[in-house]
């Protein structure tokens, strides 16, 4: 199965995903494009060490979000890509991407949704929320994407404590590392092994 990853920062998320390629536990799975949106990136420099081909998609650089929304879906269609995932990908896919791929988009979420997610909560936000707020127990999420952020259907969670010395630096790096580095992939080899299936917007597992 070939997948499109889309990205926005380092790109740890994207090497978890050629990891586990290289390791054979995504045995048959292919990544045939990176998209990236923005040029400084560091996920563009794995994707290059791995000879997987990238581009830079950015929603500035066109005359409108309809435009842009065209060429990411005329790109990952040429790549031959089944499924899309979103790895640390920080806009907002057009509606004509979200409504060819449906059900074939997934996203990791750095919260136990639906606390902490939603517009404006990505990156070290959803950790420093949950810190101010107290919150004992947080995790990572993913989801299918629809096209609004984080409503889609529910994959996988995996949970983590949040400690009383935590970070919101700390506990990032740990969740990205013990839920999200783990439910990514494993969601991944789920869909391509066809265990999965969408009825009523709820995940059942075959």
């Amino acid at each position: 199965m070939k997948i499109a990853v889309f990205v926005s920062g380092g790109g740890t998320n994207l090497q978890a995903i050629i990891d586990n390629i290289k390791s054979g536990y995504l045995e048959g799975v292919e990544i045939s494009l990176v998209v990236a949106s923005n040029e400084n990136a560091y996920a563009i420099t794995r994707a290059a060490d791995n000879g997987i081909p990238s581009k830079v998609l950015s929603v500035k650089a066109f005359n409108s979000r309809e435009e842009w929304d065209e060429e990411v879906l005329k790109s990952v269609e040429a790549s031959g890509a089944e499924l899309i995932v979103l790895a640390g990908y920080l806009s907002l896919l057009g509606n004509k991407v979200v409504k060819a791929f449906s059900n074939r988009i997934i996203n990791i979420h750095p919260a136990l949704i639906p606390a902490f997610c939603g517009a404006g909560m990505y990156g070290i936000k959803p950790h420093e929320a949950v810190i101010a707020k107290g919150v004992k127990i947080s995790g990572a999420t993913v989801h299918f994407v629809n096209e609004n952020y984080d409503e889609g259907p529910i994959i996988f969670q995996k949970a983590v404590d949040v400690l009383p010395d935590d970070t919101p630096e700390v506990l990032q790096k740990r969740i990205m590392k013990e839920c999200e580095q783990v439910i990514l992939p494993k969601a991944i080899r789920y869909i391509a092994d066809g265990k999965i299936e969408v009825v009523n917007n709820r995940v059942e597992f075959k």
